[in-house]
């Protein structure tokens, strides 16, 4: 006989039986349930951010594509992928256009039809043993992640499950095995949906009281009840995994939040009134302490881009910043863009500037600490592929100058604290963050700018920052040139969070840690041990379906 792969009965043969038929039909069923579940995954995250909705669409996804062939696993992956991801970054066609928009989107999709297809192949497995349907979902869901955030270019791990978790319990599995962990625990919890749900549809679409075919008789065996009683006890569990209280010294930072005078790509025209609107947020802060007002700062930080006029380079950027650090009494951590190592590269820079009162230090930028942002965005701030890229779109051009990465974790030493610097996007990628406290970080500082973006990305973008914090036990910040700008407690919670669109200034005390969590220990361990299991999953399908009916 040959082999065929259907979705039905034994694999080797192709035979329909009620165990492996699709629990919904017809196909444009499960198309409208594979549509559901891309929106549903879409509103767990922000804006909308309700949590809930991540497991209820890991679940609605897996119930549309089980039982059905790879190519229509595949399909259906795409159409919950494609539903998630084009309004989810929707923000990146404001001022370049839908192409690029709509090529990410499509690229971001085909993972999740790449994961539908692997479901699909190995759900013959889990009708075997149905509590394997839970770990199956659950471990493709963190090997698709992993391979979508560094594929193609560096990856892009927009959209992770563990990014849409915000304050709640399965956030704190993060302390224990990063967002890996928390993706892989949100997905379980879908997985533990998605089979009492197919318990209900077995029985009822095939008549079959016996539905699974696993001895009922068994204590492991639950019923619907059951299931979706692991999956509340699952969702809220994470609030018994203690998270980290950093127990150092408290430090005092302020974030400083200039606003931009007109939103857009074109606000590098107006790079000086940017520089300026920082400057005078600084100097405003300085008379406030001046007059009892406010704490004096440790640490000042301004955002990425603070400084688009090179602070390197230029006389009367480098006046004003020392100036601003001169008044205030402090450094500032400044985000900036300086000349490359060519004339056709430029570098997104984090630079310490020094005030003229500080003790055995230099007046100025600390060139011995300079950090350059490691992972410029493609097609955004680098194009790979120039000649190939024009080719789709003549937009390419826009970006004239490569950024260029740089090579070391951004680890300053400020004084009163040691400050690991990440630079926008770079909060999204795991390693990034974890080599800047195991370099030795006692806080985190995220320089960001939002300008070219909108409130809905920000929010995202601060959902990823709760997750690190939280991962590394680190009290965090958040400085955006138009907001969102806030600082994020070790336990996750946000404080201070500012409005988008405004200048503002916010002073406020962090405290000091130099513990390491156990998920900064572990690093990659978790993602891939889950990820190794997951094929290990597949390949005990593939084995299923080579497997001959005894005679």
């Amino acid at each position: 006989m040959t082999m065929v792969d259907t979705a039905g009965g034994t694999p080797a043969t192709g035979a329909t039986t009620p165990a492996h038929r699709p629990v919904i039909r017809p196909l444009w069923a499960s198309i409208l349930v594979a549509a559901a579940a891309g929106l549903a995954l879409l509103a767990s995250f922000p804006p909308i951010g309700q949590w809930w909705l991540a497991p209820a669409g890991v679940a609605l996804l897996a119930l549309a594509v089980h039982g059905r062939r790879m190519r229509a696993g595949a399909g259906l992956g795409f159409v919950g992928g494609l539903l998630m991801f084009m309004p989810m970054i929707s923000w990146t066609n404001i001022h370049v256009g839908n192409l690029p928009w709509t090529l990410l989107s499509v690229l971001q999709a085909a993972y999740l039809a790449a994961m539908g297809a692997a479901y699909a192949y190995a759900a013959p497995l889990a009708d075997r043993r149905r509590w394997l349907t839970p770990l199956l979902i659950g471990t493709l869901w963190v090997a698709q992640e992993a391979l979508r955030s560094r594929t193609p270019f560096g990856g892009f791990p927009w959209g992770k499950l563990a990014f849409g978790q915000g304050e709640v319990p399965l956030l704190r599995w993060a302390v224990l095995g990063g967002a890996p962990l928390v993706t892989f625990m949100v997905a379980v919890t879908g997985g533990l949906l998605a089979t009492a749900a197919l318990t209900v549809l077995r029985r009822t679409t095939t008549g079959d009281r016996r539905a699974p075919a696993v001895p009922s008789k068994r204590w492991w065996v639950l019923g619907p009840a059951g299931w979706v009683a692991g999956a509340v006890v699952l969702a809220f569990a994470g609030a018994l995994v203690p998270v980290a209280r950093p127990a150092g010294d408290p430090v005092t930072v302020a974030f400083v939040q200039g606003n931009v005078p007109r939103l857009g790509l074109d606000f590098n025209a107006q790079r000086l009134a940017v520089l300026d609107n920082h400057v005078t947020g600084t100097l405003d802060l300085a008379a406030q302490v001046a007059a009892g007002q406010r704490k004096k700062p440790d640490l000042v930080v301004w955002p990425e881009n603070a400084s688009d006029v090179d602070p390197l380079d230029s006389d009367v950027a480098a006046t004003q910043i020392s100036r601003a650090a001169d008044t205030i009494g402090a450094p500032i951590l400044v985000g900036g863009v300086t000349d490359g190592s060519t004339p056709r590269n430029v570098r997104n820079i984090g630079v310490l500037w020094w005030p003229a009162t500080a003790t055995g230090h230099r007046p100025g930028p600390d060139l011995d600490q300079l950090y350059v942002k490691r992972h410029p965005v493609p097609f955004a701030e680098y194009i790979p592929l120039r000649s190939i890229a024009r080719l789709v779109s003549k937009e390419v051009d826009r970006v004239s100058r490569d950024f260029e990465p740089g090579d070391r974790p951004g680890v300053i030493d400020g004084g009163a604290t040691v400050v690991g610097d990440v630079i926008c996007f770079e909060i999204a990628y795991d390693g990034l963050v974890r080599d800047v406290v195991t370099g030795g970080a006692q806080i985190l500082a995220v320089q960001t700018n939002n300008a070219t973006f909108n409130t809905a990305e920000a929010e995202q973008q601060l959902a990823m920052v709760q997750l690190r914090a939280v991962e590394h036990g680190r009290d965090t910040l958040m400085a955006s040139t138009v907001g969102v700008s806030a600082f994020v407690g070790a336990d996750g919670h946000v404080q201070d969070q500012t409005v988008f669109n405004t200048a503002a200034v916010v002073v406020r005390d962090m405290t000091e840690s130099t513990a390491l969590t156990v998920a900064t220990r572990l690093a990659y361990w978790p993602e891939l041990v889950l990820t190794v299991l997951g094929l290990g999953l597949l390949a005990g399908a593939a084995v299923l379906r080579t497997r001959r009916p005894a005679a």
